[in-house]
C-alpha cells in the first residue's frame, strides 16, 4: 500500500514541476530576458532536474547524456553551442538581410547567426515553440556545467590535461587523422564520464559534411562557455525581443496563413464545394491518390504498401517526382508557406482526379456528384494547432461579404508516444485531456479500431493526453496516466488544441456545420515507458510507413463514401 502512495507522490511531484516550469517560462518571457545559469534560471534548472524527463536520460547524474544531447542539438541551430547571447525574435525582417538562414535538421524554424556571440531564433509558431526552445537550452546549459565541473582544477581556471588535449584537437586547422580522432575521443570520453565505446558509437550521429568532428566541437564550446561563466561570471543570456512579446498570442501568422489558403480556394472556384481538412504529412494523401497511375509498373509488380515504402526511401527522388508531376497534372495545388507558420499546404480537386485509377474502396458515382475538395495541411506545433484551425474555420471575408465554407470533415493524423504497445502501432483516441488539468474534450471519432484492425499493425483505442511538451515527460507521470482511471493510451501535443478550435467553430461561433465529422488517428513514434524506446533513441525508419498509409487510406475512403 505504501509503495503505491510513494509512486503517486513522485508523479504528483513531477506534475507540479512541469506546472512550475511553464509558469516560470511565462514569467521570464514577460520579463524580457534571463540568465539560464544565473539566479533567474534557477527554478527552470531545479524543475528539470527534479523531473528527470525520459528524453534527457541521465541529466541528473554526473556523466553526460549523449542521446539527449543529440536530440536537443538536432532541434537547435548549428553553432548555438558557441553563442553567449540567444535572442528569441518574431519575424522581424532578417529573411531579407545578408544573414544566412539556419534551419535545424529536426525543427522547421529560421535562425540567424548575427555575430560570433549571438544567435537569433525566429518564433512564429506560438508559445509551444518558446517552451520547446527554453527546455532544450536549459538541458544544454546543465550539461555544459557538468563538463566545466569535470575539467576545472581550481578557481583560477586551470584545467585538466584532457581539456587541454581536446582544445588542441578542436582548434587545429588540419583535418584529423583516424589516430588523432581516437586520441581526442579518449580525452572527450574522460571529460564526459562516458566510455570510449559509447562515444565512438554516437560520434557519426553528430557529424555533418561540413563538420565531421562536430561532437568534439559541441563538447568544447559548451565547456568553454561554462568555464567562462564560472571563472569570469560572464553568464549566457536569453532575451525575448519587444516585438515578439507584443505579438505573441495574437494569431498574426495563423491569420495570414488562413487568408492565403481561402484566397487560393476562391481563385480556383473551390470555396463553395464540400471541403475536407486533413492535418498530416505532405506525402501520404498525394501518394495514395496518385501512385497507382503515376507508378503503374511498380504497382502492378508489388503490394501497394511496398511501393509506399520505396517512395519513403532517401534515394527515391525520381519516383517521388513522378507522383508529384501526376498530382499537379490532375488538380493538386501546392501552397508554399509565406506567413511564417512553416505549414505548407496541398489542395486536391477530386473533380480532376482520374477515379478509375484509384485503388480505394469507394463509391465513384457519389464522388462524381459531390466533388469534394481535400485540403491537406502539414503538421502544426503544439498551441499553433489552435491558432491555424481557428483562423481557417472563420468565414471568408471579401469586403462586406462573408462566405461560410462548407467544411464537412476535419481529420487529424499524426505521430504520438504510446503507453502500451510499441513503435508503429496505431492509436485511435476517444477524447483528448489537457496535461496538468482535468480539461477534457470527448468527441465522436469517425475512425474506430475495426477500421484499421487485422492489417498487420496493433491498434489501441482510448483517451489521449495533450502534453505541453513531449520532452518533459518522465516514467512516473506516464505510468500515472496509464494506470489511473483516465486510462490513457498515448500522448501528443496538438489534439486538444485542434478539438478546442473545431468545437468553438461548430458549436459556439456557428461558422461551420455543427455536425462536422472529426477523425483522429496517431501512429506511435516511441514508447517512453520502455527504456531505450524514447524519441531520443532515433526515428521510426520504415516502421512508420504501414500505419501512416493504413490511416490515410481509411480517411480518404470515409471522405469519398460520406
Amino acid at each position: 500500500m505504501s509503495k503505491k502512495h510513494q509512486g503517486r507522490t513522485r508523479a504528483q511531484e513531477s506534475s507540479s514541476a512541469i506546472e512550475r516550469m511553464y509558469i516560470t517560462m511565462r514569467h521570464l518571457f514577460n520579463r524580457g530576458f534571463y540568465k539560464p545559469m544565473g539566479v533567474s534560471g534557477e527554478t527552470l534548472r531545479e524543475a528539470l532536474l527534479l523531473l528527470r524527463p525520459e528524453i534527457y536520460g541521465s541529466i541528473a547524474e554526473e556523466k553526460a547524456e549523449l542521446n539527449g544531447l543529440l536530440y536537443v542539438i538536432d532541434r537547435l541551430p548549428i553553432g548555438i553551442e558557441e553563442c553567449r547571447f540567444i535572442n528569441l525574435t518574431s519575424d522581424e525582417g532578417y529573411g531579407k538581410s545578408h544573414f544566412e538562414v539556419i534551419i535545424p535538421p529536426k525543427r522547421r524554424r529560421n535562425c540567424y547567426r548575427i555575430d560570433e556571440e549571438q544567435m537569433n531564433i525566429e518564433i512564429t509558431r506560438g508559445r509551444s515553440e518558446i517552451y520547446d526552445i527554453l527546455t532544450h537550452l536549459t538541458f544544454l546549459f546543465i550539461e555544459s556545467h557538468k563538463i566545466s565541473k569535470r575539467v576545472l582544477i581550481n578557481e583560477k581556471g586551470d584545467t585538466t590535461r584532457d581539456w587541454v588535449k581536446l582544445e588542441k584537437a578542436v582548434l587545429s586547422t588540419k583535418k584529423l587523422t583516424q589516430n588523432e580522432r581516437e586520441i581526442a575521443i579518449t580525452h572527450t570520453a574522460n571529460i564526459l564520464g562516458r566510455t570510449f565505446e559509447e562515444l565512438t558509437h554516437t560520434y557519426h550521429l553528430f557529424a555533418t559534411k561540413k563538420q565531421p568532428e562536430r561532437l568534439l566541437q559541441i563538447v568544447y564550446w559548451l565547456g568553454k562557455l561554462a568555464i567562462e561563466e564560472v571563472i569570469n561570471n560572464t553568464k549566457r543570456t536569453v532575451t525575448f525581443s519587444p516585438v515578439l512579446r507584443e505579438r505573441l498570442g495574437h494569431h498574426i501568422h495563423g491569420e495570414i496563413w488562413a487568408n492565403n489558403i481561402k484566397e487560393a480556394l476562391k481563385k480556383n472556384n473551390l470555396l463553395d464545394r464540400p471541403i475536407h481538412v486533413i492535418s498530416a504529412n505532405l506525402h501520404s494523401v498525394m501518394n495514395t491518390l496518385h501512385t497507382p497511375k503515376a507508378l503503374k509498373t511498380e504497382a502492378s509488380k508489388k503490394d501497394i504498401f511496398q511501393v509506399y515504402e520505396a517512395l519513403s526511401q532517401n534515394n527515391s527522388e525520381a519516383l517521388r517526382s513522378k507522383v508529384r508531376q501526376e498530382a499537379s497534372k490532375y488538380g493538386m495545388i501546392f501552397i508554399k508557406d509565406t506567413s511564417g507558420t512553416n505549414i505548407d499546404v496541398q489542395i486536391f480537386d477530386t473533380a480532376k482526379i482520374n477515379l478509375d485509377s484509384l485503388d480505394l474502396k469507394i463509391n465513384k458515382d457519389n464522388l462524381k456528384s459531390k466533388k469534394p475538395v481535400i485540403f491537406v495541411m502539414d503538421y502544426a506545433f503544439g498551441e499553433q494547432a489552435f491558432e491555424t484551425i481557428d483562423e481557417f474555420l472563420k468565414p471568408y471575408e471579401n469586403g462586406d461579404n462573408k462566405t461560410h465554407m462548407n467544411v464537412e470533415s476535419i481529420s487529424i493524423m499524426g505521430k504520438a508516444g504510446i503507453l502500451e504497445g510499441g513503435k508503429g502501432d496505431i492509436m485511435i483516441p476517444s477524447a483528448h485531456i489537457f496535461e496538468g488539468t482535468a480539461d477534457n474534450y470527448p468527441f465522436t471519432n469517425e475512425l474506430c479500431k475495426e477500421d484499421v484492425e487485422g492489417q498487420g499493425v496493433n491498434v489501441y483505442e482510448g483517451a489521449m493526453i495533450t502534453v505541453l511538451g513531449t520532452s518533459l515527460q518522465n516514467k512516473e507521470i506516464l505510468k500515472f496516466f496509464h494506470d489511473s482511471t483516465w486510462d490513457v493510451i498515448g500522448l501528443e501535443m496538438e489534439g486538444a488544441h485542434y478539438q478546442k478550435a473545431i468545437q468553438s467553430a461548430a458549436r459556439i461561433r456557428k461558422s461551420i456545420n455543427p455536425n462536422v465529422k472529426v477523425r483522429y488517428a496517431y501512429y506511435a513514434s516511441d514508447n517512453p515507458l520502455e527504456t531505450g524506446s524514447t524519441l531520443a533513441s532515433g526515428g521510426l525508419g520504415t516502421s512508420g510507413v504501414r500505419p501512416t498509409y493504413l490511416i490515410t487510406r481509411k480517411i480518404l475512403e470515409q471522405i469519398f463514401n460520406s
